[in-house]
């Protein structure tokens, strides 16, 4: 299986289709600390991540949001002093889609870089 963080995003439209409840737990595995979270019947990533200070979460949040933006695909993010949660899902699909799993572990890189 091809890694995750090399994977390019694909667009998503009106139709297109989420994954399988089978298909997330091979991906999930792909991924560091990320969990599953159901949120009014929408299934979501979210990962939480640590920082000395306010600064660091904050340069962490304007990375992701420049991933964001070049991938147009964007998470909920959460700054806050010394921690960022990030929460991808696709609101096309009403839940996850590859392209989450391919957001998340390109979070992971910038987390790790």
């Amino acid at each position: 299986m091809e890694d995750l963080k090399s994977m390019t995003i694909i667009p998503v439209r009106k139709g297109s289709l989420g994954l399988e409840d089978s298909e997330l737990g091979t991906y999930l595995d792909q991924l560091t600390e990320w969990e599953l979270l159901e949120v009014d019947g929408v299934k979501r990533l979210t990962r939480e991540f640590k920082f000395r200070n306010f600064a660091e979460a904050l340069q962490f949040t304007n990375q992701v949001g420049e991933l964001a933006e070049q991938e147009d695909h964007h998470p909920a993010i959460l700054t806050e002093w010394g921690k960022v949660t990030v929460t991808w899902w696709t609101h096309v699909v009403n839940g996850l889609h590859l392209n989450d799993f391919i957001s998340a572990a390109k979070t992971d890189q910038i987390f790790t870089s």
